[in-house]
């Protein structure tokens, strides 16, 4: 099995860099009209301060800047769009993350040549000085800002930013981490330092806790809330919808085998998904429980992490992971069936509706 797993991981490790070659000339091109965007924002957003009665003057210039441009580009121009771009301006020209960047590129690009030059026209600075500065922040398509715009929490809108970029998220895969509340859950298991490191750097996987969510969204799996149906079937919707599922878990997962039996003194006991992590370098064993958790699921799952850890395991690997996921979990059961300084057990609740957003974000602001 061994030859067989390195075998995939090293045809994922190639079609990774394909992918990705690809995706450089795509984000090139989308860059572009991305940051032409921004700078056509940013003369609407000038110009409209020149008016007495700027809201007024504001609606008049961008119905006058549609017409004449649909006439002369055709579709794109829209109303509509002239205000998503406004407002993108508006948005991201107040931005932390893109002051630091200007800030930075200032101190390290001017030359006295440049410093000394008093006037320069708005595209000569624009092409000269800015076009790299801006490149080196907007990754994403357009559609993608008109998406994240829609959060009002910087910090929040920043880790979908750099989600988004790291993990080449299309505008429907962001929407779906956003819908089932990724931040937020991931900050619920975060003292306020690692909160703002997700702000700042998005999900960094250094040891087992920085994979683990709480709950898990299983919506895409079509399945009811109440548990009207076996685990046979929960399992059996997981393999039918594997690419949501290892969308879901997280960065750097591959499949490895379903129910995969392990045999010793004669007893057979059977997995229910087995998955390895390219980034801790690790398997990672999962188990399906319908209704509440028992200390015993805790105990056979820390059997099969110890099995794996003797029998499985490669010298250069790290330790196993082991991951039980329940409809419903005692704190205090898991407190105190596991050890204190346990760090390879872990029970997460699943959820296959969509939760609520603000009530992830109420517990998030009464941790």
């Amino acid at each position: 099995m061994q030859d067989g797993l390195q075998n995939k991981i090293i045809f994922e490790q190639v079609a990774e860099l394909l992918q990705n070659a690809r995706q450089r000339v795509l984000s090139t091109v989308n860059s572009t009209m991305t940051i032409t965007y921004f700078e056509i924002g940013r003369i609407i957003v000038e110009e409209e301060q020149k008016g007495k009665d700027r809201a007024e003057y504001g609606k008049q210039l961008l119905k006058s800047l549609s017409k004449q441009l649909t006439k002369e580009f055709g579709k794109g121009f829209s109303l509509v769009n002239l205000e998503n771009i406004r407002k993108f301006y508006l948005t991201y020209s107040n931005s932390e993350s893109l002051t630091r960047i200007l800030e930075i590129q200032k101190t390290q690009s001017l030359t006295e040549e440049f410093k000394s030059q008093k006037t320069h026209s708005l595209t000569a600075q624009f092409n000269k000085f800015d076009y790299q500065t801006l490149a080196s922040f907007f990754k994403l398509t357009f559609t993608h800002y008109v998406f994240l715009m829609r959060i009002d929490d910087e910090k929040e809108r920043r880790f979908y930013k750099i989600e988004s970029e790291k993990h080449h998220w299309s505008v429907r895969e962001l929407k779906r981490q956003y819908d089932s509340a990724l931040y937020t859950r991931l900050a619920l298991s975060r003292d306020k330092e690692g909160i703002l490191k997700l702000s700042e750097k998005g999900q960094i996987i250094e040891k087992p806790k920085d994979l683990i969510k709480d709950p898990y969204i299983l919506e895409f799996l079509g399945l009811p809330e109440l548990h009207h149906y076996s685990e046979s079937q929960l399992e059996q919707q997981i393999i039918n919808k594997l690419e949501h599922f290892l969308l879901e878990l997280g960065h750097g997962f591959t499949f490895v085998a379903r129910q995969e039996r392990i045999t010793f003194d004669d007893k057979h006991f059977r997995i229910d998904l087995v998955f390895y992590n390219r980034i801790l370098r690790c398997f990672v064993l999962i188990d399906l429980k319908i209704g509440e958790l028992k200390h015993q699921d805790l105990g056979q799952m820390q059997m099969y992490v110890n099995y794996y850890d003797r029998e499985m395991r490669l010298e250069d690997e790290n330790k196993t992971i082991g991951i039980v996921l329940c409809q419903n979990k005692s704190e205090a059961v898991v407190r105190y069936t596991l050890p204190e300084n346990n760090e390879q057990i872990f029970a997460s609740k699943y959820k296959t509706i969509l939760p609520s957003v603000e009530v992830l974000k109420e517990l998030l602001e009464n941790k």
